[in-house]
């Protein structure tokens, strides 16, 4: 039983009633001026050359937002669209729910209106009035027991207000929903979204992951070498990387507050000096070749590059510590390769399953190009190409 009564004690049941009266508002008007049936078939080609117009998908999608869901302004709203019909398609649907709606209303509301001038003849005549009522089922009285039927029309009138709510709000979703044409575009521009979100994560491991494994490895050394040089030497080092870490998060925070600031430009293969020196400043013996017109390498090939080279090197600081690396950086043909090997540590499993190992071959399938990452003749090998095109 309260299952039953629940849907009249939400707001939204009253207003999807009212959604439906207000349709039959002005044609009800014009019949009560003119008491010609010809008048209906007036609004509703009115109502048919209204929907035509591209600014009606507006009104009508605010309308059933508000009235029919609830929704208001800020988050996620239901699937209605709340904008200009764009192509013919969304003309002709909208064209289908004016006329829906007139149906309904007129339908809902005559309805309601029968159901409660039963409910006065059961009444009336339960006191003893023997006259017909004006409902379209006649009651003949006086008859005591019809007060115990007086309810039931109520009750009928009650369900056709919520069962009609429900389906004019079928059809809004149905007929004011996105094309799929809109459809499609949300899609993409979800799918750009997440995208964007990854890269970001991506970013932030890389960059700020290299920059505190090399800051701790420093921290470890300068502790256990006790010497004030080498201690200077490793402050200075950890200086150095925690500056250029706080600049790769300025720029990362910039694009998650899309601040109209220019933020600092992203390193490239140009830059790879800086992550050498790092690495060899951390007690790594790296051993580094650079061949061909690293310059010329388009953007976001070197761009990712660097975020595939710094997060090897990351890796051999992180599990192999200070050990020889060999560092090869060829630009030639349509085609940067990058590789990166080191002695695979005793009691290293070399699962390859880590964030930092996945985030490389991501990066190398986004621009066409692949990634190897694993144990190889007893060292541990990352090998990246990137097409130039």
């Amino acid at each position: 039983m309260v299952r039953m009564l629940r849907p009249f004690t939400r707001a939204v049941t009253y207003t999807r009633w009212l959604h439906l009266a207000m349709a039959i508002v002005w044609p009800a008007l014009w019949l009560f001026i003119d008491e010609a049936w010809w008048t209906v078939g007036s609004a509703t080609v009115l109502l048919a050359l209204a929907g035509l117009v591209p600014a009606m998908r507006v009104v009508e999608g605010l309308q059933a937002r508000l009235l029919l869901t609830g929704h208001r302004d800020g988050g996620e709203g239901p699937e209605i669209v709340v904008a200009s019909s764009s192509t013919w398609g969304d003309r002709g649907r909208m064209v289908v729910w004016l006329q829906a709606r007139l149906f309904l209303g007129v339908l809902v509301t005559q309805l309601c209106v029968q159901l409660l001038l039963l409910t006065l003849d059961l009444v009336s005549t339960s006191f003893g009035d023997e006259r017909a009522g004006d409902a379209w089922l006649a009651v003949e009285g006086p008859h005591r027991w019809h007060a115990l039927l007086a309810p039931l029309p109520l009750a009928v009138a009650a369900g056709v207000v919520v069962g009609s709510g429900h389906l004019i709000t079928r059809i809004a979703l149905r007929l004011l929903g996105p094309s799929p044409d809109e459809r499609l575009a949300a899609l993409e521009e979800r799918t750009e979204q997440l995208l964007e979100r990854t890269r970001i994560a991506r970013e932030l491991h890389d960059s700020i992951g290299h920059a505190l494994t090399v800051a701790v490895v420093q921290a470890g050394a300068a502790r256990a070498a006790g010497d004030p040089a080498f201690t200077e030497r490793a402050l200075s080092a950890i200086e150095e990387t925690g500056r250029a870490a706080l600049e790769d998060l300025e720029r990362v925070l910039g694009v998650l507050r899309e601040s109209e600031k220019p933020v600092s430009a992203r390193p490239t293969l140009a830059d790879a000096d800086r992550l050498l020196e790092s690495a060899r400043a951390a007690g790594a013996k790296v051993d580094a070749e650079v061949s061909g017109p690293v310059e010329s390498v388009p953007g976001p090939v070197s761009r990712e590059g660097y975020r595939i080279l710094q997060e090897s090197l990351t890796n051999v600081l992180r599990h192999a510590g200070a050990v020889p690396v060999r560092v090869r950086v060829q630009v030639a043909g349509d085609s940067v390769v990058l590789a990166v090997r080191n002695p695979l540590p005793a009691g290293t499993s070399g699962s390859g399953r880590g964030s930092g190992l996945r985030g490389i071959r991501e990066r190398a399938a986004l621009l066409g190009g692949r990634a190897r990452t694993g144990p190889d003749a007893g060292d541990w090998q990352v090998h990246a190409e990137l097409p130039l095109s």
